[in-house]
Parts: C-alpha cells; structure tokens; sequence
C-alpha cells in the first residue's frame, strides 16, 4: 500500500530542554486505521499537532499526500481532518451553522448536500437545528468529527475520541470510523482504551518517551509477542507446587485449586505434553484444561515497562 503520511527523523524539543519527539520515524498507509497507544505524556498528542501543521518540529521531515508540511503547508492541511481531545464549540451556533462554518474556512464550496450527508452518517440529522450547548457529551464529539470532515479530507486525526463517552456510544463510534475507513479515509487515533485499538485498529503504534517503540499489524503484533496461558484445574488443591515441577515455573490459580503455566506459542516446543505427564508422576489429577492468549492490553504495559515509562 502506498504511504499517505511519512514521518522522517521527527524531532520536538522544548526551550526548557525536553524532548517530547526523539526522531520518530513511521509511515502510514492510506486507507489504515492506525492506533496510537501510550501512557499520559508519551507524546502522542505532540506527534499529531506537529503534522497538522499545529506546533512547529525542532527537526526532521513530515509529508502528508505528497505535500511537505513546512514547504506545502496549505496542500498538507487541505487533506488533514482533525479532531482534538478537548471539546469547544461555540455554544450557541446550531449544528448545521458550525460544521457548515468548518467547510468554509477550508474555501471549499458552499455544498447543503455534502454536509446533510455527513451529518446523517453521524446520526446528527435530526439535530442539525439544534445549539451545540444542547447536546451531550456524546453528540458533540460527533459534531467535532462531522466539522473535521466537512472539508472532505483523506487523512483524519481522532485525538482520544471516545474519552468520557459511555460504553454504548463509544461501540457507535468504533461503527462510524469503520464507515469512514470503508470511504476510503485514512485514520489515526490516540487512545487510552486498550479494547478500542484491539477492535478497531489494522496496524498499532507504542510511544513511549517521545519515542516510537513500533508499529505492526495488531495480529501479527499479538501473535508475535503475546503469551498463551495453560490453566489446569484440579481435583483436589495442593498445599505447594512440588520441586519436582520447578522448571515449569508453576504459578497457583485461585484458592490453589488450580496452576499456570505460560507458554510462547511460536516455539518449536511449548512443554505443554511433557508437563501433563510430569503432573501425572508427581500425583496430580487433572479435572480440565484451557487456554488463554495474553491481551492487547497486557503486551502494551510489558512493552511500556520494558521501555522504563
């Protein structure tokens, strides 16, 4: 695939000396839903408001469709929607009036049909005449998004979209950027739920100190680094695991009525047969077995530890 926005050597520097951007470098391709995971102050938002155009890069190169960010700046914006992490809107504008206003100052063509358009994929139709102080939280996340894409961009930027937005709405949201994405909008989002990049996401992003730790497709991320976790369950509970199970690294389940045993799925051999007979040897009776695979959520905070955030 070919890549919309190419990050190169990326750099943001402070007058105080930190360095929230230490030489990102990523691609993003077009037609993606790329999600970025990090802990509070990795730099996440930093990275999006250096490519759009927002804070200024100490060093390196950002190209948005082509269009050099600093040499091309108003070619790079045409193409980039972007929706912030804070809401503000003018209170009493109607929807209609705002995300109509957005499209203007982008000096695109007044278009009715284009914006009833977003508006209806938004399920924002039916408030279209109604003041932005009238409506919910929810709702007016929805008018950002519907003003970010009035001027019909090919890039769109979710800073925390769903942040304060209760489980149902945010399954509404995750509904809509997989419209968007079938319309052939490229999307990054920052998030702080682990679920939305798990369920949403084709390829996932971890900064970490200003720095990118990597970028993979979720599954190939997860197949690659995620753990597979054996529960035994037993007949009867064990006082302690036997030293004769030592190599196994053993660990109890709940009321010792039940051990652990974390395996690397990818290896040529995961012990798991070897284990079975041990435990019959050692005079354990197995009652039932079942696996589990190490979450999204749970390789992001290895991955954060290891980094020292």
């Amino acid at each position: 695939m070919t890549a919309i926005v190419s990050i190169k050597g990326l750099r943001k520097a402070y007058a105080s000396g930190m360095e929230a951007l230490k030489g990102v470098d990523l691609d993003i391709e077009e037609g993606e839903i790329l999600a970025l995971l990090g802990p509070n102050g990795a730099g996440k938002t930093t990275l999006i408001s250096t490519i759009c155009g927002i804070t200024m890069p100490t060093s390196g190169s950002i190209t948005v469709g082509g269009h050099d960010t600093l040499k091309g700046y108003r070619g790079a914006r045409q193409l980039i929607g972007l929706v912030p992490q804070e809401i503000s809107l003018e209170p009493f504008e109607t929807v209609w009036s705002s995300v109509s206003f957005s499209r203007g100052l982008f000096g695109k063509r007044r278009d009715d049909a284009k914006i009833e358009a977003i508006l209806r994929q938004l399920s924002l139709w039916d408030k279209r005449d109604a003041k932005t102080m009238e409506l919910s939280g929810g709702m007016k996340r929805r008018v950002l998004i519907a003003k970010a894409l009035s001027h019909e961009p090919r890039v769109l930027f979710l800073d925390e979209p769903t942040a304060g937005v209760d489980v149902e709405l945010r399954k509404d949201m995750w509904e809509t950027v997989a419209q968007l994405k079938a319309d052939g909008v490229t999307i990054i989002l920052t998030t702080h739920y682990i679920e939305e990049a798990e369920a949403i996401a084709d390829r996932v992003g971890v900064i970490s100190g200003g720095r990118l730790l990597l970028v993979e497709e979720k599954a190939a991320l997860m197949q690659r680094m995620g753990r597979k976790t054996l529960s035994i369950e037993l007949t009867e509970p064990l006082e302690e695991i036997p030293d004769s199970l030592g190599l196994y690294d053993l660990e109890f389940g709940p009321d010792k009525t039940s051990l652990l045993y974390t395996y690397d799925r990818n290896a040529e051999r995961t012990g798991i047969a070897r284990l079975i007979g041990d435990l019959t040897e050692a005079g354990i009776v197995l009652s039932d077995i079942a696996t589990s695979q190490s979450s999204l959520e749970e390789i992001f905070v290895g991955l954060v530890k290891e980094d020292g955030a």
